[in-house]
């Protein structure tokens, strides 16, 4: 017991050692491990620059712990062992890193009722949902004046607030994108004067943990296979009807995610690898939802051909296709379908109100492109 509590306590230390650095490198712009002349040990790293990596870090880390542990509360409630949260540190040393995958509990035996599915699955999500709110509420009526921006790129100090319209990013510079949430703070409690351009919220710890905080919810709430939103979904609809609404639904996801992704105009010496991966991936994914490969294959076909059709009518279209590598990871490793239960009886009315509440959460929350590189 002692040392499983101990592998716990170290996992969370070390994700606090790595959150810290990925703050502190979004925040002032750099990394604190390569220089001029290659790796740096020790980091050239001050103690200011990790009490401001540490803003992000314990906003971050917060919000995944509530969420975990509201699934870990209700679990326990419910008597269904279940380990600590494992927190999973990862430090890239290279750009577009966050210190960490995330954080995930084992659920070590089977849950008894539909009802238990559906509060364990919702309990995290809505509880980190609240503190999400409460670190972009902060975050968004503490904004600091631009001399901050100015101090992390002092070139934009000659054009004042108007920095973004003479500004010309780089091809690997990275934007996050929007949802209805984030939107709303913008428009509703920010002071325009301070409010920063989508390409430097990266260095405002707590909006970008805010933000990361959001994206993280409507990853979970995805009403596919064994997430939480399939959970809450499952607990809903009963082991029939949620097994052949789940396939459908995550067919559009990657119907979704495709779009745009292969040229019209085809250089068959150039492109032909990249036609016949996409072909390739569309097979992986879709063979684990049909128990003859032959309707996996004419699934893949078409959705690669409603997805040419539609760039045919609508050139301008473009999905998301970093929502691929997760399409992927659900295909694969997490499961498009959802285990029955002893106890398949219906939930609640009250119950099946916060199943509606948890969806208009992953509306709030949702971006179609959450990440942009231009």
């Amino acid at each position: 017991m002692a040392r499983k509590l101990a592998l716990h306590v170290l996992l969370f230390l070390l994700t606090v050692v790595t959150t810290t650095l990925a703050g502190a490198e979004w925040r002032y712009g750099r990394s604190f491990f390569y220089g001029y002349g290659g790796f740096i040990w020790p980091p050239a790293i001050t103690w200011q620059q990790v009490l401001g990596g540490l803003a992000f870090s314990s906003a971050f880390l917060g919000f995944l712990t509530v969420h975990e542990f509201g699934h870990y509360l209700t679990a326990r409630f419910y008597r269904v062992r279940v380990t600590l949260p494992y927190y999973i540190p990862i430090w890239l040393g290279v750009t577009f890193g966050i210190g960490t995958m995330g954080a995930f509990i084992r659920i070590k035996e089977r849950i008894f009722s539909r009802k238990e599915f559906f509060d364990i699955g919702i309990a995290g999500p809505l509880a980190g949902f609240v503190l999400a709110l409460a670190i972009l509420a902060y975050g968004f009526t503490h904004l600091p004046p631009l001399e901050y921006l100015y101090s992390i790129h002092p070139d934009y100090r000659v054009w004042g607030q108007n920095y973004e319209a003479h500004v010309y990013y780089r091809a690997d510079d990275l934007a996050i994108g929007r949802n209805l949430l984030f939107w709303l703070f913008e428009e509703l409690v920010a002071d325009p004067a301070l409010l920063p351009s989508r390409y430097e919220i990266v260095h405002y710890p707590l909006l970008f943990a805010g933000f990361l905080s959001l994206f993280f919810t409507a990853l979970n709430l995805l009403p596919i296979g064994q997430l939480d939103g399939g959970h809450i979904l499952y607990g809903m609809m009963g082991y029939e009807r949620f097994n052949r609404l789940s396939p459908i639904l995550y067919i559009l996801f990657i119907f979704y995610a495709g779009l745009g992704l292969l040229s019209l105009e085809i250089n068959v010496e150039e492109d032909w690898w990249k036609w016949a991966g996409y072909a390739l991936y569309l097979l992986v994914v879709f063979r684990p939802l049909f128990p003859e490969a032959r309707r996996g294959v004419l699934v893949a076909a078409g959705v690669l051909s409603a997805q040419l059709f539609v760039q045919i009518i609508w050139p301008q279209v473009q999905g998301y296709n970093g929502w691929l590598v997760f399409g992927l990871v659900l295909s694969k490793a997490l499961g498009v379908f959802h285990p029955s239960s002893p106890n398949e009886e219906p939930l609640s009315r009250g119950r099946i109100l916060l199943g509606w509440v948890a969806l208009v959460v992953f509306v709030l929350c949702f971006s179609p492109a959450p990440f942009i590189i231009d």
